[in-house]
């Protein structure tokens, strides 16, 4: 079964309907005539996302490699952002060139998001050069086997976090990967892509019921609640390592 698409014509949340207008007006005068297209992606472009807890998120892919000014107009954009729209946590850019997004070797990456995890929302679709994607499991490690390498950087995160809001952003962060990684494990089984960390949580959980509390605990991670120090690197030390156990396992298994 080929995975679901995002509707590109479909209108934003009444919140961020102005802010995607806004940035986009942005970044084409900001880029100009280097700028061959834009794509918005995450939970703005899922039409779930929650003020003061959602970022805006966007790929900008440019014919030929940004320029001096490329700073310049992110902290422009940053900066305008904080002040027009303060329900965005955060704004974050990728860059891309053309030639690299359209290729073959961008097949799991580049094309992958494009065409099921975001929407263009300016310039040519590139998503338009891939054909259908099925699950399997050349995807999920693509995006998740590198789940270790995350554990290691956000458990040293959360410890050296100086304050409330350091230590809840690094857990909500470590808690979406987990939760997706979780679910990317039985994807090849289950035959669908959520990207929602909830429901991945939920789906994985009918492959592993035994781990009930494991995605509970991460579900708290997640909705933003302070948690001790000590009790988030315990979740990361007996859960993650239980789920990088899994990967190898299924890696030497298929492949």
């Amino acid at each position: 079964m080929s995975l679901s698409t995002l509707e590109p014509y479909e209108s934003y949340q009444q919140e961020y309907q102005s802010a995607v207008e806004d940035i986009k007006k942005c970044l084409v005068s900001g880029v100009g005539n280097n700028l061959h297209s834009l794509y918005l992606y995450g939970s703005v472009a899922r039409r779930t996302a929650r003020p003061h807890h959602s970022d805006l998120n966007l790929i900008i892919v440019t014919q030929d490699g940004v320029g001096d000014n490329w700073s310049t107009v992110f902290n422009t954009i940053k900066w305008r952002f904080q002040k027009e729209f303060p329900f965005i946590t955060e704004v974050n850019l990728k860059k891309a060139l053309v030639n690299e997004v359209a290729s073959l070797d961008s097949l799991f990456s580049w094309g992958f998001m494009l065409k099921h995890l975001g929407v263009c929302i300016h310039g040519e679709d590139l998503s338009e050069c891939f054909g259908e994607y099925v699950p399997s499991w050349e995807i999920a490690k693509f995006w998740n086997m590198d789940v270790e390498e995350w554990l290691s950087l956000y458990r040293n995160r959360i410890a050296k976090a100086e304050n409330k809001e350091e230590l809840v952003r690094a857990q909500t962060t470590i808690a979406k990967k987990l939760l997706r990684a979780s679910y990317t494990l039985v994807m090849h089984k289950d035959k669908q892509w959520f990207d929602d960390p909830i429901q991945c949580g939920e789906n994985f959980l009918r492959y592993y019921p035994d781990k009930n509390v494991d995605i509970e605990r991460l579900g708290i991670l997640l909705s933003g609640r302070l948690i001790a120090k000590r009790s988030v690197v315990g979740i990361l030390d007996s859960y993650g390592t239980w789920l990088v156990k899994q990967y190898k396992k299924t890696e030497f298994k298929i492949g």
